[in-house]
């Protein structure tokens, strides 16, 4: 057979094998369009949340739906929509890429490159609304999710599944406290999806940087609708990220999710909520504003063996005015989430950082997730720490104190010391088990105050070059025996004396 056989050999095949007939496409027309919403006329099958095609590539989901046309929010070049152009509808909701390509990159809800590189290949695509697993398919949430920060580990343990909301005013080290989180997945098996809502472009990207200086940026996404974004956008990011985790988790595997900030989303699906006539109701946010959040903090969760044992966690972020925790965003997140990490302004104006207020402060879930030798070891820090400033308040009136009020003093200036951590100085749990047996054993009593951040670092050092078998035994049985507790304190007691 000549060449020219085979080229026509292979164009019948093709013939053959094309299927003919008729195709239905349903089309509709853009009647309006404004400050990002499209009104679309024509389409009376189409589904909320449909994915919707216009001219040039162009995308945007159906919000809402009215007797005779639909509310479109768009999530391209707003400018160069036009009344009259055609709109079609693809027959599934707005869909996401997912899969390991996306790791490493920065990218947009919609999974495109924000980072300069090329479009990353996805293995597949997952609907942004996904139904919330099951109650019998969950299991209980007793992983512990280590964060580095000691204040945290020891006194409002996260678990693996758990959603903890990170609230607080501006600028008193939300996302500082969220980033730490994310470094510290570098020694664990947890990967990372850290989602900018509404931030500023600057913002963001110094979050990013730290997350490749400090974190393994290799094993986290970036998905990023900036301020200067589309509100529609805006509105698809979390849920885009979830999306994302939820690929990992059916796997098998475990995902730590940051919303940085839901009060920003909020804001956002209020703006496209009045846009497309909806009733507004409290400070204008739409009846429906509960809802929504509670639907996609639903999604994270701990399954069941049965169900591959995968897990999300959710560190949502929401900002409060005057540190009025009883705004209606804020009571909102704070009775869907699991406790909350509640950021003090005047602890960060007096340089204690993490600024977090353990008074306020509160995981549901407390020590279940915790490492039993954990848990032992930080049972009186609490208590601790909350006499110690209630008797600092009441003796700054002056006035001589008992023996055992000076020493409870003593010990409560030590433990704020100890619990003031820098940014991205995150201690293994290894390490936290020491520093906390050595507190309980009044081994910084009789040290300076000033002495104790370095101390502190030397016994954290010792612990990552000498305590390899002891963390390994640790994460294993999530306690330790006698004879390696001894081993512990010794070491803790090496390093407290070696020269600095």
């Amino acid at each position: 057979m000549t060449e020219r056989d085979a080229l026509w050999a292979g164009r019948r095949a093709r013939l053959d094998s094309a299927t003919l007939g008729p195709a239905a496409r349903l089309t509709g027309r853009v009647e309006q369009v404004a400050d990002g919403i499209a009104r679309v006329s024509g389409l009376p099958d189409a589904r909320q949340h449909e994915h919707l095609r216009l001219p040039g590539g162009r995308s945007a989901f159906v919000l809402t739906l009215d007797e005779d046309s639909l509310a479109a929010v768009l999530l391209d070049d707003i400018a160069s929509i036009e009344a009259g152009m055609a709109v079609e509808t693809s027959g599934s909701l707005i869909e996401v890429p997912v899969g390991p390509a996306l790791l490493g990159r920065v990218v947009d809800p919609l999974g495109r490159p924000l980072d300069g590189g090329s479009m990353p290949r996805a293995t597949a695509f997952r609907a942004m609304e996904q139904a919330a697993p099951a109650i019998i398919e969950r299991a209980l949430v007793e992983h512990p999710l280590g964060t580095g920060i000691l204040l945290v580990d020891a006194l409002l343990a996260i678990g693996r599944g758990q959603r903890e909301l990170i609230i607080g005013d501006r600028a008193t080290g939300k996302t500082a406290v969220a980033l730490d989180a994310i470094a510290q997945q570098r020694h664990s098996d947890v990967l990372c999806i850290y989602v900018a809502i509404g931030q500023r472009s600057a913002a963001v990207q110094r979050a990013i940087a730290a997350v490749h200086a400090h974190g393994d940026a290799q094993r986290c996404i970036f998905v990023v609708a900036s301020g200067a974004t589309a509100p529609g956008l805006q509105w698809l990011a979390p849920f885009a990220a979830f999306s994302m985790a939820e690929h990992f988790r059916d796997q098998g595997g475990h995902v730590l999710v940051v919303l940085d900030d839901l009060s920003k989303h909020a804001a956002s699906h209020r703006e496209l909520s009045l846009l497309t006539g909806e009733p507004p109701g409290r400070e204008a946010y739409p009846g429906d504003i509960f809802h929504l959040h509670a639907r996609l903090l639903e999604r994270a969760g701990q399954l069941a063996a049965e169900h591959g044992g995968g897990s999300i966690t959710a560190l949502p972020i929401a900002e409060t005015e005057a540190g009025n925790l009883a705004g209606f965003i804020p009571t909102n997140l704070i009775s869907i989430t699991d406790g909350q990490i509640v950021m003090d302004s005047q602890l960060f104006a007096a340089n204690q950082r993490p600024a977090i207020h353990a008074g306020l402060s509160v995981s549901r879930v407390g020590g279940k997730a915790q490492l039993a030798a954990m848990h032992e070891a930080s049972g009186r820090l609490r208590l601790d720490y909350a006499q110690f400033q209630e008797l600092e308040a009441f003796t700054r009136f002056g006035g001589g104190a008992e023996a055992r009020i000076r020493d409870q003093l003593v010990r409560g200036e030590r433990i704020r010391i100890l619990l003031r951590q820098n940014r991205f100085e995150g201690l293994s749990t290894l390490a936290q088990l020491a520093l906390l047996r050595a507190l309980a054993a009044g081994q910084f009593d009789t040290v300076a105050l000033a002495d104790v951040p370095a101390l502190r670092a030397r016994i954290a050092a010792r612990m990552q070059r000498d305590g390899a078998a002891l963390a390994a035994v640790l994460a294993q049985q999530g306690l330790l025996d006698a004879e390696r507790l001894a081993a512990l304190d010794a070491l803790t007691r090496s390093a407290m004396t070696e020269a600095p």
